[in-house]
């Protein structure tokens, strides 16, 4: 019995202030696709524009390795993967990419943000202005073969 209202009261929590919440990460992460795809030549949202989960940002870019970039951005406190979640670990271009139609070349240059609770508005501000400074350098320097 103690476990079913433990487990009642902590659904009752999850559901408090739940649509403020999304509003919050829907905002971020819109800024977030919208500055980013702004910032980055040839940087593409992947994905429905709308219909997805409110914290989560996907992107694909033509000529940038994920491991590269991913290593780059960990180096200034970004945390990031690449490609889909359910591919996670892998060191092949994620099948759901695939199957959404990216070519093998896009697919290896994806990059998904996520965002939650510990997440603020200055968090999207170091983001957009770090992430097109690191691309740009990985461009320049140690572009994807």
């Amino acid at each position: 019995m103690a476990g079913i209202v433990g487990l009642a009261t902590a659904l009752e929590l999850a559901q408090t202030g739940r649509d403020e919440k999304n509003a919050r990460l829907r905002a971020m992460r819109d800024r977030l696709m919208a500055e980013l795809t702004a910032r980055v030549p040839g940087m593409e949202v992947s994905g429905h524009p709308t219909e997805r989960l409110p914290g989560l940002a996907s992107f694909t870019l033509e000529d940038i390795s994920s491991d590269s970039l991913l290593l780059a951005l960990d180096l200034e406190g970004i945390a990031a993967s690449s490609g889909s979640a359910c591919s996670s670990g892998e060191i092949t271009p994620s099948h759901v990419l695939k199957a959404m139609g990216l070519s093998h070349r896009r697919s290896i240059g994806a990059l998904r943000l996520s965002l939650g609770d510990d997440n603020v508005s200055e968090d999207v501000e170091y983001a957009v202005e770090v992430i097109p400074r690191v691309i740009e350098r990985l461009r320049q320097y140690a572009p994807a073969s």
